[in-house]
């Protein structure tokens, strides 16, 4: 690993600690810090008992409105580092977990690690065969054995579907907007800070543009992996 691989590793951690930080300062943590002294009298092997276990080891607790992350971190085996977490969201996204955070870690990973790309793309097509998990909940799913959980999510997977239908169609549409969207924003970032009134009038408006397209992409992607998530129920 070259210096630049082991920055950019430590650009990441610093950005995570840092905001589980500041999410938890402005937090009442004493649920969580309960929820997880719960989650360690669970018995050994199960998903909440794994889940402390782990949480403990990194020390570390829950973060507030994100507790099911650490579910997945567990669930799924992916490790508690800068590489871990950006594979964990390449994961997600395939799975259909199309949120604002997981796009923006993505993007952030991606840009910082290119040599792990070929990974990132691998870790989205497993989540795109598995089922989806993003509704997964601690408190739905800690008493279950976490093998078990592993089995049946190398076992029930989703159906194949034809490479050119319309859902995947919008899908590339929502994304290259997405991406568009946000390297128009970021080229035109600097011009706003402009004394200038006539690049901050240049700037603006491809600025709201390139906004636009970003919650367009957004909005499409929810909606797509909503009704996938309705399709799914109907079969199971």
């Amino acid at each position: 690993m070259h210096i630049f691989q082991k920055i950019a590793r430590k650009i990441i951690k610093i950005s995570f600690n840092l905001s589980v930080f500041i999410i938890e300062f402005f937090s009442d943590m004493q649920p969580y810090k309960t929820k997880v002294a719960t989650l360690r009298t669970y018995k050994n092997g199960t998903l909440g008992k794994e889940i402390a276990n782990c949480l403990d080891h990194h020390q570390l607790n829950l973060v507030p409105k994100y507790e099911s992350h650490d579910l997945k971190h567990v669930l799924l085996d992916y490790k508690m580092t800068a590489e871990g977490e950006i594979r964990m969201q390449a994961f997600m996204l395939g799975n259909g977990n199309y949120s604002i955070p997981s796009f923006a870690i993505l993007l952030f990973g991606t840009l910082l690690l290119p040599d792990l790309w070929k990974k990132f793309y691998a870790d989205f097509q497993k989540g795109r065969k598995t089922i989806p998990i993003s509704r997964w909940s601690i408190e739905d799913y800690a008493h279950r054995n976490l093998n078990e959980l592993r089995v049946e999510l190398n076992t029930s997977t989703r159906a194949s579907t034809s490479l050119f239908n319309l859902q995947h169609i919008t899908k590339i549409v929502a994304f290259t907007a997405i991406i568009a969207g946000i390297f128009g924003m970021l080229f035109c970032l600097p011009f706003l800070f402009s004394p200038n009134m006539t690049d901050l009038v240049g700037a603006g408006f491809p600025f709201v543009g390139g906004a636009i397209l970003t919650i367009g992409g957004l909005l499409a992607l929810t909606n797509l992996a909503q009704a996938e998530k309705k399709q799914f129920n109907s079969f199971s």
